[in-house]
C-alpha cells in the first residue's frame, strides 16, 4: 500500500502512524541486538560539550562527533565495524522514498527524559539531493522545524511512536531539532525514553 502523506510542514513530510504496534515492537527487538554489537555512546561536540542524547549507528558508515569534528566513519568509536541496517528499515525506505538511492547509514539516537537536540542541518552527507528518513519509537518528542538559514520563525509538532518523517527536495537542508521529550507518553520501551532512527545516503 502506498503511504499517504498526512501532513507537510515547510516541505517536511510526516507520515502519521506509518508503523503499527507490532512493527514497532519488532523493530525495537532488532535494535536491542544491534546495540549489543555497537553500544550507545554519548558524543561530544568539537568544542568539547557533551550531547544530551546517546547514539550509535548501523550500516557501512556511522556518524560520530568528537573534538575532531562531525563526520561519518566506518567503525564505532570502540573500534568495531557497525552492524547492518535492519531489513525492516531498508524495506520501509523503499516504500517511502522509492526514488532514492539505498541508504548506507542509520543513526540511532536515544533520548532520556530531559534530552534534546539543538537546531541543526543534516549536511555531512556527500549527496544532499538524497532524502533523510526519520522513524520515531517510544515517547513523544516535540520536533521544531526552521528555515534554510539559522534563525527566523519556526514551527513545532509532536512526533509519536510509529511516525515516519522525510526531509527531501527543497526541505532537505532545513534547520530542525528536538525541544523536549514527553516522558511516559508511550509504553513501547519498558524503561521509557525515545528512539529516533534516521536513514541517510552518507557517501
Amino acid at each position: 500500500m502506498e503511504p499517504t502523506p498526512a501532513l507537510t510542514i515547510r516541505g517536511v513530510v510526516l507520515y502519521r502512524d506509518r508503523l503499527d504496534t507490532a512493527a514497532q515492537a519488532a523493530l525495537v527487538a532488532s535494535l536491542r541486538e544491534l546495540v549489543q554489537v555497537a553500544p550507545f555512546f554519548r558524543p561530544v561536540t568539537a568544542r568539547g560539550q557533551q550531547m544530551s542524547v546517546r547514539m550509535t549507528s548501523a550500516g557501512a558508515v556511522g556518524w560520530v562527533s568528537d573534538r575532531a569534528g562531525y563526520r561519518y566513519q566506518e567503525r564505532h568509536p570502540a573500534g568495531q565495524a557497525w552492524p547492518d541496517i535492519p531489513e525492516s528499515l531498508l524495506a520501509l525506505w523503499k516504500q517511502v522514498v522509492p526514488e532514492a538511492r539505498p541508504p548506507d547509514s542509520c543513526l540511532i539516537n536515544f533520548y532520556d527524559a530531559g534530552a534534546r537536540m539543538g537546531m541543526h542541518q543534516d549536511r555531512d552527507e556527500a549527496d544532499l539531493e538524497q532524502p533523510v528518513m526519520s522513524v520515531s519509537l517510544g515517547d513523544d518528542a516535540l520536533f521544531r522545524i526552521g528555515n534554510l538559514t539559522r534563525g527566523g520563525r519556526t514551527e513545532s509538532i509532536w512526533l509519536n511512536s510509529g511516525d515516519v518523517l522525510v526531509m527531501g527536495g527543497a526541505a532537505r537542508l532545513v534547520y530542525h531539532g528536538i525541544d523536549r521529550v514527553r516522558p511516559g507518553s508511550s509504553s513501547l520501551l519498558p524503561q521509557g525514553g525515545r528512539l529516533n532512527l534516521t536513514l541517510r545516503v552518507a557517501r
